[in-house]
């Protein structure tokens, strides 16, 4: 099954944590609630966009949080809690669910959103509410922003690089070669680099600073058309004529099936690199992008407040 929003292990993780009938940690709630909701090992290897986090350790995490705002949880220790009277009182009650919106009967949970709010610029109607909270965590909810945010300028790079002429773009790959590593310096990787020609460029870079080996390039900067088994069959045979074994072939476009196939059957290594990869890398290594915003994300120092060391 596909891994629960953090409001529906709310009310799962409230009659856990009754069960004990002791104090509790996050990673007990994950290690039960897995068995209880039917997760899969799968299920539970999910991570969130970042990789930092595993997506139901992260939902688990954020419901417990949610329902200490609320009073129905409270903290005991360093990474533990248990059920509070007020929790013992809405289990008897039997929920079908419990959700942002049945915490918002607390007022403590609606300080805590109206804080939110404020913070944040959201607007807060006449009771000091604001909207019902989406499935997202707030982790979830400022990746996935982000990855909106990189998606936009991925589109909007390519279609830039897709207008630009052959001069830029031989500089843009030249550059982005030297930042992944390859050429040395700068100056030796665009000696490297042959003269543009239709569309792209040609050359010989050194795959590593001290030049052990290098690696033949073309790259073609097309706008719709895609690169197809002819041209890479045409990029192989140079590669033989150069006597070199190792290739990277760039374009801003995209290679067809045939293309690719074709490739992962001979026995020289090219790699292709098409016109989302292309922007993706130059996102990575920064180049034709600047940054114009920072968000630290910030946790405590549980060694900071340790007051035995």
């Amino acid at each position: 099954m596909a891994v629960p929003d953090y409001q529906s292990v709310m009310l799962p993780l409230l009659r856990f944590a009754e069960e004990r009938k002791t104090e509790i940690s996050t990673d007990d709630a994950v290690e039960a609630l897995a068995v209880k909701l039917g997760l899969t090992a799968d299920d539970l290897k999910e991570m969130l966009p970042s990789g930092v986090q595993r997506t139901f350790v992260n939902r688990v995490g954020w419901a417990a949080t949610y329902m200490k705002k609320a009073g129905l949880l409270e903290p005991t220790r360093r990474g533990y809690y248990r059920i509070t009277q007020r929790g013992h009182e809405l289990l008897q009650k039997k929920p079908a669910t419990i959700d942002v919106k049945l915490l918002k009967q607390y007022p403590e949970f609606l300080a805590f959103q109206g804080l939110k709010g404020t913070r944040s610029g959201a607007k807060v109607n006449a009771q000091g509410e604001t909207p019902d909270a989406s499935t997202d965590t707030p982790s979830e909810a400022l990746e996935a922003a982000y990855e909106n945010l990189r998606d936009e300028l991925i589109d909007e790079l390519l279609a830039r690089l897709k207008k630009s002429t052959p001069s830029f773009f031989e500089r843009v790959v030249v550059e982005l070669l030297v930042k992944m590593g390859y050429g040395g310096s700068r100056a030796d990787a665009g000696k490297a680099i042959g003269k543009s020609g239709d569309g792209g460029i040609d050359g010989i870079i050194k795959e590593d600073k001290l030049g052990l080996d290098v690696v033949y390039i073309q790259a073609k900067r097309w706008d719709t058309n895609s690169v197809g088994r002819p041209d890479v069959m045409q990029f192989a045979g140079a590669l033989q004529a150069q006597k070199a074994s190792k290739g990277i072939f760039i374009t801003t476009s995209r290679f067809t099936d045939d293309a690719r196939t074709y490739v992962s059957q001979i026995g020289s290594k090219i790699v292709l690199i098409d016109g989302e990869q292309l922007s993706h890398l130059m996102v990575e290594h920064d180049v034709g992008v600047s940054t114009v915003s920072l968000y630290p994300v910030k946790k405590i120092d549980t060694d900071y407040f340790d007051e035995s060391i």
